[in-house]
C-alpha cells in the first residue's frame, strides 16, 4: 500500500471526499474550455465513439467510418470525451488535427497539464460523478452546463507531473499484463473454433477413409456422410411477436441469447418501444441476423422469444439441433454466409436468403452426431473454464487500474 499525504482537507465534493491539504479544487470550465467548432467532415481525420476504448482512452481503428451529421472539429492536443453515455468513460488526446462525432466534447486547456486533465477524466469518481447528472432513459448524455460547473481537484503543476509520470510508467505495465491475458485467451478461443470445424467435417475417428466435398471451405469428409442443400432444413416462419416473450440477442461470439439475461454489456443497440412488429422466436428455430450473418452472428434459439423484423427466422428440420449448431457456426459455414451477402458498406451487408440453396451442409450419422456433441461439449466446457479464470485475471487487473487512476488524481495516495 502506497503513502498517504501527512494533512487531509475536506473538498466538499462528494464524489472526491478528502484531498491533500495543499490543494485545491476548481469548477471544470475554469480550467478547460468547451471547443464548438462544428463543420461537416471534410476529409480530416474521423473519430467516433466507437475509436476510443472505455476507460483506457485508446484509439481503436475501427476502418473507414462516414459521419452522418454535423462534426465537432479539434486540434492536436485537445482532449475528447464522449457525452453519450458517460458511464463509459471514453476519453482521448487527440494527436492531430481532426473531426469527431458531434457526441464527443471536445476541451482545450493551458492552464492545467493536459495529461493530467486526461486522467481525472477517466477516474470513475468523475464519471460516476457526470453519469449521476445524464439526461434521457436510452440514449443519455452528460450537460456540459453540468461538466463545467464541476469542481475538480488541482494539486500543483509539479505535482501533477509526477502523478502523470507515475501513471503513463504503471499503467504500460498493466496494460502489458492484460495484453498477455487477452492473448491466451484469443488463442483458446481460435483453438476452440479449430477443434469445432474439425469434428464436425471430418468427425472423430481418424482412420475413417475420406472423399472430397468439392468445398474448400469444408475439405475432404469421410465417405460414409452425406452434403446436403442447407435448404434442406430450414423452413421460413415469420409470425409476430405475441407479446408476454423476452428480447433475444444474436452475437457473434455466443449465437442466439436472451438479451436481458444473457446479453453483451457491449451491445447498446437501440430497442424501439414498440415490439408489435418483432418476429417470435421458438426454442430451436433457427434465428440470422442477415446484415451481420457474414461475421457469425447466427444460431439455434436456446428459448423461446422475440427478434428483429429485420432477422430471418426458420424452422429447423434437424433432429440433432446441438449438432447442427456447432455445425452451422462452426468456421466452415462463415465463409458461405459471407460470400452470399451483399451492399455498398462492409458494415452492412446484406446476406441474401435464396442463396441458402447454394449452401452445402455437412451431415454425419444419427449416431456420430451425437458423439461428437458430447466429445465437443466436454471439451468446450474445459476451454470454457480456463477462459473464465484468464478473464476474472484481467477484469481485476482493469479494476486496478481504474483504482489507481482514481486514487492518484484525487489525492488518495501519495506519488
Amino acid at each position: 500500500m502506497r503513502d498517504r499525504y501527512a494533512e487531509y482537507k475536506d473538498s466538499g465534493l462528494e464524489w472526491i471526499g478528502e484531498i491533500p491539504a495543499h490543494w485545491k479544487t476548481m469548477r471544470f470550465k475554469f480550467i478547460a474550455q468547451l471547443i464548438n467548432d462544428k463543420s461537416i467532415h471534410d476529409g480530416k481525420k474521423y473519430i467516433g465513439m466507437e475509436n476510443i476504448e472505455s476507460w483506457t482512452g485508446k484509439y481503436l481503428d475501427m476502418g473507414e467510418i462516414v459521419p452522418e451529421s454535423l462534426c465537432n472539429n479539434f486540434c492536436k492536443g485537445d482532449i475528447l470525451f464522449g457525452k453519450l453515455r458517460p458511464y463509459l468513460a471514453k476519453a482521448y488526446i487527440a494527436e492531430e488535427n481532426g473531426t469527431c462525432s458531434s457526441e464527443i466534447l471536445v476541451f482545450r486547456t493551458s492552464s492545467i497539464l493536459r495529461r493530467y486533465l486526461f486522467y481525472l477524466l477517466l477516474s470513475f469518481g468523475f464519471i460516476e460523478h457526470i453519469n449521476s447528472s445524464t439526461y434521457g432513459a436510452k440514449m443519455p448524455r452528460a450537460n456540459w452546463d453540468f461538466i463545467g460547473k464541476s469542481y475538480i481537484p488541482i494539486p500543483p503543476q509539479d505535482e501533477q507531473n509526477v502523478i502523470v509520470e507515475f501513471l503513463d510508467n504503471k499503467l504500460h505495465k498493466l496494460d502489458h499484463l492484460i495484453n498477455e491475458r487477452t492473448d491466451q485467451f484469443s488463442m483458446l478461443t481460435r483453438f476452440k473454433r479449430e477443434l469445432i470445424a474439425k469434428c464436425v467435417t471430418k468427425g472423430l475417428d481418424k482412420s475413417a477413409p475420406m472423399k472430397p466435398s468439392g468445398e474448400d471451405w469444408i475439405g475432404d469428409v469421410p465417405t460414409h456422410w452425406q452434403i446436403v442443400p442447407l435448404r434442406a432444413f430450414l423452413k421460413p416462419n415469420n409470425r409476430k411477436n405475441p407479446g408476454g416473450l423476452p428480447l433475444l440477442s444474436v452475437e457473434r461470439e455466443r449465437g442466439v441469447v436472451n438479451r436481458e439475461t444473457d446479453g453483451s454489456p457491449d451491445n447498446h443497440n437501440r430497442v424501439p418501444d414498440d415490439l408489435s412488429n418483432y418476429k417470435m422466436v421458438n426454442e430451436g428455430q433457427f434465428v440470422m441476423n442477415k446484415m451481420k450473418a457474414w461475421q457469425g452472428s447466427y444460431g439455434v434459439a436456446p428459448c423461446a422469444g422475440i427478434v428483429s423484423p429485420a432477422y430471418y427466422v426458420y424452422d429447423l428440420v434437424f433432429e440433432n439441433k446441438e449438432f447442427f449448431n456447432y455445425a452451422i457456426r462452426s468456421k466452415c459455414y462463415v465463409g458461405f454466409l459471407g460470400r452470399d451477402s451483399y451492399g455498398i458498406r462492409i458494415d452492412q451487408w446484406d446476406f441474401k436468403a435464396e442463396r441458402i440453396k447454394h449452401i452445402p451442409f455437412v451431415v454425419p450419422t444419427v449416431e456420430e452426431q451425437q458423439e461428437i456433441v458430447n466429445y465437443l461439449s466436454k471439451q468446450e466446457s474445459k476451454i470454457n473454464s480456463l477462459q473464465a479464470n484468464i478473464e476474472a485475471q484481467i477484469q481485476k487487473l482493469k479494476d486496478y487500474r481504474r483504482i489507481l487512476i482514481h486514487d492518484a488524481v484525487t489525492g488518495k495516495i501519495k506519488i
